[in-house]
């Protein structure tokens, strides 16, 4: 291992967690990304709805927990049961799949902050509950006051961690609609907010660099490609081009490339 690169927290891991969208992975894509990269994956999350259509669903949960991956299917899902009012089939399912952990969103559809919480506290009795704060309609903006607080509210509730949403397109929630990062908005919130428990949505590559450059190797990044996750660690030690003298020791960046 080459010396002086940051330090990066090993699994089981409380904070520079990195969490990834499988949007439908065959099961020899999904032993493929174990066996390349499943030690740097902390939460695999089946993307919307397609733990309900794909096949072999649970041998392919069973191979990502056997390498100490949190699965949960996506957020929407959660949504889609709880609006026809059946949340007992929605845990019957999970609970059939053999998921250990909940994704509890509101981004498609209005749940009021106390039902919310209510909701949190109940499932995080027996499940490990991530929440997402943050609407997935572009149209939709939130101050700053509703995310601190909404943040707050289900940390105390019983989440894990929360989530900053973004979207797999990464244009929305915390993002600027071209996908640049709404930086006061971030700086607010983690002004109050503590930021080992946040795990933010950071799908495309300036993303990520631009929270590891504020936050560190240890920042917590979600909705990762499965395709990108062994990329993202190289951004998070300085191996690569974009993070690479952010983590030298002062006297080395002497040795930067300057053009004239």
């Amino acid at each position: 291992m080459l010396p002086l690169l940051p330090e990066r927290t090993q699994k089981p891991r409380s904070n520079g967690v990195t969490m990834v969208m499988d949007k439908g992975l065959g099961i020899r894509q999904a032993r493929d990304l174990v066996e390349t990269s499943g030690h740097l994956i902390d939460f695999l999350k089946l993307g919307f709805g397609t733990s309900l259509v794909t096949k072999n669903i649970k041998e392919k949960i069973k191979l990502y927990q056997e390498y100490d991956m949190k699965v949960c299917v996506g957020g929407t899902l959660f949504e889609a049961f709880l609006i026809r009012d059946r949340l007992d089939d929605y845990l019957r399912f999970i609970n059939d799949l053999g998921c250990d952990t909940i994704e509890v969103s509101d981004g498609s559809i209005q749940i009021e902050s106390d039902r919310k919480c209510a909701l949190i506290e109940q499932l995080s009795k027996k499940y490990t509950v991530v929440s997402e704060v943050g609407a997935k309609d572009s149209e939709v903006v939130l101050d700053t006051s509703h995310w601190i607080k909404s943040m707050e509210n289900e940390l105390s509730a019983g989440s894990n961690f929360v989530i900053g949403e973004a979207r797999e397109s990464g244009t929305v929630g915390i993002y600027e609609k071209n996908g640049s990062v709404d930086d006061q908005l971030i700086r607010n919130i983690i002004s109050k907010v503590p930021q080992e428990r946040i795990i933010w949505e950071a799908p495309l590559k300036s993303q990520q660099t631009w929270f590891i450059r504020l936050l560190g190797a240890n920042v917590n990044l979600g909705n990762i490609s499965p395709s990108e996750i062994a990329a993202l660690e190289t951004l998070r030690i300085g191996l690569r081009g974009d993070t690479f003298f952010d983590f030298l020791p002062p006297e080395m960046d002497k040795h930067k490339l300057t053009r004239k």
